[in-house]
């Protein structure tokens, strides 16, 4: 399988892995020269101007700095050369204008040091390195960031074996994942790690899928389960056939899904070149308004205060932090929503989860455990319950019908002695009957009994009981004598009731959709708690509902699990599959709650909102430091006080900001499930 996965994304993988080397090697450079140049200059360790040793550092300074812009710069140079072909200014933009000013007007003042005023005798050397640095860290840990989910859960893809044993012509050998087809047998014993994605056909056990689904607990396992590459076998020895290999495990895709959702850009990150496009004209014209106010001044040395007035607006004005504010939260918080077992498709989702007005839920897998259960056996007098469902699960022997398998499953639970039935007839619909120990025993619905003229009148109650409470009721007879009736059901999941009761304490509307009959509907709607429900729905039909409930204005989150869901799942404005939902269900939505958990919808919801709200505070503070500082950087306080922007204030404001974006967005990091920071 990691063959596979590699074939594909060779290229890119060495593409990204060049790319991030040259990046530490870009941010170690920019960082060590801003580093020393900051510390030196913020402690007072260099000499001033006019002292022979302060210039000659200085001088070096300004070497090391054009080097620092050349090399570990020269992208964000690039960037806005193509914006300004595009008659456009982004976030590049600034960051070229801003570190490429201080830079230019610190040589100048290298070079025409005689000619400067003592209050501007000094550099933005430190300013311009500084902002190179900390935009490449952003830049660096964002990739990081990614990097680091996506390599954790390659780390999963690792954890399976590189061989399986298959079973072929009657033998047990050993063969290379590559060898290995869909359609395979293959055994599994006690220990053994789970090779490739299947379903059981023989045998049960415990099996360990913590890694996949974040769950301590084992999960027992059987014929008809599925199991997952690189989930740990606990106990007991079974047989799986194969059903997906390579890039189609479920590993692989959680996987692609992460790296695909951390490659896109939400809506709110856009902000930011919107911000830059607007701010960039912006302060340019307050830069030529502040050179005009300095040229209309008294001042004898006027034109020298224009230049640095001027250039200083434009250093000050460089929110290097900008750059990071969005995509470090959103990196932060995808991984996040990753442990939680939320894989989120599209950094979109984000944004949009927060503007849903309405959860709309699909019924069968998804309010309800999709898995028919025995809920109560009930019998006619004088007949001991267990004889009831000792006779049925006999007939139901090796049925592939869901209400059979739940009449086994329910009798092997309480370990009753089953005698596979003879003779067995079968009317699709309806029934079945078998012969056991000589006794002929027929079970199904009113149908099937009245078609065999047994009396069903005395336990009717019973059966209309089990219909008002969204139970079937399975008729059980026996040589022609109604003996009992097997109430089965598709129970709620058994945390629905408190994730419905959250969503309407959190002000949202619930809705559940289904084909099935109306009856049954409201009955699990009123146990859920959901008030709203439209059943006897097609699946053709309920994109349809969808896009109608989208029409009386309200923002929709379709939670669903089947494939007749898939398409209500693209029309929702926000799509959200249960991992043990359908590929197609899961391929379309735009969210996958692996654990199949109703919780995570809340968890879902608190971490998105979170993320925007870290998100919104970020974009506060990349600006707030450095549009404090232009004022100061116009000379407004130059009449009052004779103060001009000192470079250690713009340099410790640009990092100020950037400190606070990166801390602020790491606190997601501490966010706990359900619950707000």
């Amino acid at each position: 399988m990691s063959t596979a996965i590699c074939h594909d994304c060779d290229n890119s993988d060495n593409t990204e892995n060049k790319y991030y080397r040259q990046l530490i090697k870009k941010t170690w450079f920019a960082a060590l020269i801003a580093g020393i140049i900051f510390i030196t200059t913020m402690f007072g360790l260099v000499p001033p101007l006019n002292d022979p040793a302060g210039y000659l550092i200085n001088v070096l300074y300004a070497i090391l700095s054009g080097v620092v812009l050349v090399y570990s710069g020269r992208h964000f140079f690039i960037g806005a050369h193509r914006a300004f072909l595009n008659h456009v200014a982004t976030m590049d933009t600034l960051i070229a204008i801003g570190t490429g000013v201080a830079w230019i007007y610190s040589v100048i003042v290298l070079v025409f040091l005689d000619m400067i005023p003592p209050l501007a005798q000094h550099t933005y050397l430190e300013a311009a390195t500084v902002i190179i640095a900390l935009v490449d860290i952003g830049a660096l840990l964002e990739l990081r960031a990614r990097r680091n989910t996506s390599q954790a859960l390659e780390l999963l893809m690792k954890l399976q074996p590189k061989t399986a044993r298959v079973l072929r012509d009657n033998q047990e050998i050993d063969l290379d994942l590559k060898e290995i087809k869909i359609g395979d047998l293959i055994r599994v014993r006690p220990g053994e790690q789970i090779p490739v994605d299947g379903i059981i056909v023989e045998g049960t056990s415990d099996i360990d899928e913590a890694m996949l689904t974040g769950e301590s607990l084992p999960r027992k396992k059987s014929s008809g389960d599925n199991v997952y590459t690189g989930t740990l076998n606990k106990s007991g020895s079974f047989v799986f056939r194969v059903t997906k290999i390579g890039a189609e495990t479920a590993l692989a895709q959680i996987v692609n899904i992460v790296q695909q959702a951390q490659n896109s850009k939400p809506e709110i990150a856009k902000l930011a070149d919107r911000i830059a496009a607007f701010f960039v004209p912006t302060v340019l014209v307050i830069a030529i308004l502040t050179a005009l106010a300095w040229y209309n001044s008294s001042l004898e040395t006027r034109y020298i205060y224009m230049l640095i007035t001027s250039m200083s607006v434009l250093v000050i004005a460089c929110p290097c932090a900008l750059g990071l504010a969005v995509p470090i939260s959103v990196m932060v918080g995808i991984g996040k929503a990753a442990q939680y077992g939320i894989l989120i498709k599209h950094a979109n989702v984000i944004q949009n989860i927060c503007d849903v007005t309405a959860f709309v839920f699909d019924k069968t897998g998804t309010i309800t455990l999709g898995q028919p259960r025995v809920i109560e056996v009930h019998s006619k007098t004088g007949v001991d319950k267990n004889t009831v469902l000792t006779l049925a699960a006999s007939v139901e022997t090796g049925s592939e019908h869901a209400y059979g398998a739940a009449i086994l499953a329910a009798a092997q639970s309480q370990h009753l002695t089953i005698t596979p039935a003879n003779e067995l007839f079968t009317i699709a619909g309806l029934g079945i009957s078998g012969v056991v120990a000589n006794q002929k025993i027929s079970l199904g619905n009113k149908g099937f009994m009245q078609a065999k003229n047994i009396v069903v009148d005395e336990l009717q109650n019973v059966a209309n009981n089990c219909a008002q409470q969204a139970q079937t009721a399975i008729y059980v007879a026996r040589d022609k004598e109604l003996i009992g009736i097997i109430a089965i059901a598709d129970p709620i999941k058994p945390n629905a009731v408190q994730v419905i009761k959250k969503l309407h304490d959190m002000n949202y509307k619930t809705i559940m959709i289904t084909g099935d009959q109306t009856t049954t509907a409201q009955s699990i709607a009123k146990q859920a708690g959901i008030a709203t429900v439209i059943s006897e729905v097609m699946p053709a039909t309920k994109a349809e509902q969808i896009a109608a409930i989208q029409q009386q204005g309200d923002v929709v989150a379709m939670v669903g699990d089947g494939i007749n869901d898939a398409p209500a799942l693209a029309q929702a404005d926000v799509g959200i599959a249960m991992g043990s939902g359908s590929d197609i269900a899961i391929q379309t939505a735009d969210v996958t709650l692996i654990q199949s958990n109703l919780n995570s919808i809340i968890d879902l919801i608190i971490l998105s909102q979170a993320i925007m709200h870290n998100m919104r505070q970020n974009l506060f503070g990349a600006f707030v430091y450095n549009v404090l500082g232009i004022p100061i950087a116009a000379g407004v306080l130059f009449p009052f006080f004779g103060v001009l922007l000192n470079p250690m204030l713009a340099g410790l404001a640009m990092a100020l900001s950037s400190f606070t974006v990166i801390t602020n967005a790491n606190r997601l990091r501490f966010l706990s499930k359900s619950k707000g920071i």
